[in-house]
């Protein structure tokens, strides 16, 4: 392809976010991402519950998520949105088909987390499939995923904790690089000190029940966005897509 001025471009027109949204367990991440435009989800894991939501068969190999991605990519719907639920159990399933491709036993086998590289390949073709469906077809792009707390060693301070994405840490970036927004999904905490008597004090945690989602990265846990979000919004798509010019622009 020849390359002159003429074919430079803007990039005012906004495309299908892709988001990536982690957090603890129980808090409502697969309710959220019901709630996107006409939804179907592709589910790695029995985790819908109540919810009645278009969803593939679960999958229960690598083949069967990639013939899904496959499948509304080839055929004609009305979906806006695909949802993978969850990704960190969609690991295993990559794993196994790894292991097969090179007749390991476990994805260990090879040693020097060479088993873990060769699983990228497998994460890349995966990410290709989801940038087909938000390329060509405008399909927005939510995959749900479990937390998980870490030490996180920091060249500037000491040793802290933090809520990270509970998956190998070389999968866990190649799809925190992939993602407009990692949004993390928790319950609102405060702390409070109780004087306990004999000149101690103890640290109480206290939490309405009040769930929210975190756009911003803090010491405590990983998040990003490329939107100017506000930093903490209220746990509900529509509390997110007033907040997303994509969304704002469609309403």
């Amino acid at each position: 392809m020849a390359i002159s001025l003429a074919s430079l471009k803007r990039s005012s027109a906004l495309s299908s976010p892709r988001i990536l949204v982690h957090g603890v367990a129980g808090v409502g991440k697969s309710t959220f991402a019901s709630a996107a435009p006409n939804p179907v989800f592709i589910l790695t894991e029995d985790g819908l519950g109540t919810l009645d939501i278009p969803h593939f068969p679960l999958a229960r190999s690598f083949d069967d998520v990639m013939e899904a991605l496959a499948a509304l990519y080839s055929e004609d719907n009305d979906f806006r949105t695909v949802v993978i639920d969850s990704v960190d159990w969609l690991e295993p399933l990559i794993w196994a088909r790894a292991c097969k491709d090179n007749g390991w036993k476990s994805i260990e086998d090879p040693g020097y987390g060479k088993g873990y590289v060769a699983a990228l390949d497998l994460w890349r073709q995966y990410i290709d499939g989801l940038n087909a469906l938000r390329d060509e077809k405008g399909l927005t792009i939510i995959q749900i995923a479990h937390t998980e707390i870490k030490r996180f060693d920091s060249p500037e301070h000491d040793p802290y904790d933090r809520y990270i994405i509970k998956l190998h840490a070389r999968a866990a970036a190649l799809l925190q690089e992939h993602s407009d927004a990692v949004l993390f999904a928790n319950y609102r905490i405060s702390t409070v000190k109780s004087d306990v008597g004999f000149n101690k004090k103890v640290t109480r945690a206290l939490g309405s029940g009040e769930r929210v989602l975190y756009s911003a990265e803090r010491p405590a846990f990983l998040a990003k966005n490329r939107y100017g979000l506000p930093d903490v919004l209220p746990l509900s798509w529509d509390a997110f897509a007033s907040a997303m010019p994509q969304f704002q622009a469609q309403s």
